[in-house]
């Protein structure tokens, strides 16, 4: 299964940010893999590229700014389905997710969910993922489309390790179609067709509802993008419908909205693309995702690669990732960063692009640590040239997570 890479590579000041998109996923055509809503997104004018093994849209009629903006102002629905959705049965259920993550997973609330990281004995971060409690008393879990075979060969293989060991476990991938409804005015447009108030469901939290009338649907809030929004995990027969109800709204202006965009606001966000920004070589200290280690993994130390995690906490890792803001040329992933001579080389770039909310240029990578604090003045090479830019603190755009007082 091809790595997940980042769209900000193609994304592009022209009017030909998809082409960009497409060329470098060319020579991954054969066998691709199509979500339920493949040939929707093709009667909605979606733009389809080779992405991470699957037949993706890049954008729609809209430039992959203005779906950017569409979503930052009103509200934009993302296909995730490739994406794998997988739920973990049996009393022992905790205890084993347990086992492969860093994350306190007992310590959760009923319907409560936490960002987490598969580790390595090395240290390093598999994947990053998201771990749910339900009240229905199993685990919801979801997991990045490129780690896919990985993560679910992974957690296959533990299970068996702990049914030999006498655990009562069980795990099963969920066959629905998954939705991302992202922006300000999402719960104008959802609550209409909700048998629950979202004003109750507060960001990472989930639930199980009833949506336009469709039963067996789990909301999850939480996004991709840094603006209030949800995930919906809907039954794959009634999905066109839901969405065709969504985008008829009339409430506000709802659109779909493709990859190029969804790549542009997580960045601004601040947050990681695995195989991009994050890998199996990362530590989640390097990475700057420590507190997503749990005090009580902590103390108990028995999550995969704790010794040299748990070293790094105590000692500092030698680097560290960080933003960036720049002008003129943007930073693409794999771009060198010197210190401010030009002369030593201090790191490289992951991912960058040009803000469309900023209006200038935004970018993370990994830094020496020595040069890590933010307002470190650094240059990129590009082109041949040296071009000034400053470690900066992310989010690069406030997060409006919805977090009730």
């Amino acid at each position: 299964m091809p790595v997940l890479k980042s769209c900000a590579n193609f994304i592009r000041r022209s009017s030909s940010h998809a082409k960009y998109f497409s060329r470098r996923y060319s020579d991954q055509v054969a066998g691709l893999r199509r979500t339920c809503l493949y040939d929707f997104h093709v009667a909605q004018g979606g733009k389809m590229v080779p992405f991470a093994g699957w037949e993706m849209p890049v954008q729609y009629k809209d430039s992959i700014s203005a779906s950017h903006h569409h979503v930052r102002n009103s509200v934009g629905i993302f296909d995730v389905s490739h994406m794998l959705q997988t739920r973990v049965d049996g009393q022992d259920g905790v205890k084993f997710i347990e086992s492969m993550i860093v994350g306190d997973i007992e310590g959760l609330k009923s319907n409560q969910g936490t960002l987490t990281l598969f580790t390595n004995d090395n240290g390093g971060i598999n994947d990053d993922l998201i771990v749910n409690k339900t009240d229905e008393g199993y685990l919801y879990i979801v997991s990045n489309a490129g780690c896919m075979e990985n993560d679910y060969n992974n957690m296959k293989n533990r299970v068996e390790e702990c049914r030999s060991q006498g655990m009562n476990v069980q795990l099963e991938i969920i066959n629905k179609a998954l939705i991302a409804v992202q922006g300000p005015l999402m719960t104008s447009v959802l609550q209409p067709g909700l048998d629950f108030d979202l004003k109750t469901l507060p960001f990472m939290t989930n639930r199980e509802a009833k949506i336009f009338g469709i039963p067996d649907c789990r909301v999850t809030r939480c996004g991709y993008t840094g603006e209030d929004g949800v995930e919906i995990s809907v039954p794959t027969n009634q999905i066109e419908d839901l969405l065709n109800t969504l985008l008829s709204s009339s409430k506000a202006e709802v659109k779909m909205i493709g990859l190029g965009a969804r790549d542009s606001l997580r960045l601004e966000a601040g947050l990681c693309l695995y195989g991009s920004d994050i890998d199996e070589k990362t530590t989640p200290v390097e990475a700057t995702l420590a507190w997503t280690i749990a005090k009580r993994r902590r103390a108990e130390r028995n999550f995969p690669g704790a010794e040299k995690i748990l070293d790094q906490l105590k000692n500092k890792p030698s680097i560290k990732r960080v933003g960036f803001i720049s002008s003129g040329p943007p930073a693409r992933g794999g771009t060198a960063i010197y210190d401010e001579s030009g002369e030593k080389k201090i790191g490289h770039v992951t991912s960058g692009i040009p803000s469309p909310t900023l209006k200038t240029n935004v970018a993370m990578g990994y830094v020496d640590l020595p040069f890590s604090k933010n307002g470190t003045p650094v240059k990129f090479g590009i082109r041949k040239n040296k071009i000034d830019a400053v470690v900066s603190k992310m989010p690069f755009v406030p997060a409006k997570y919805y977090i009730p007082k």
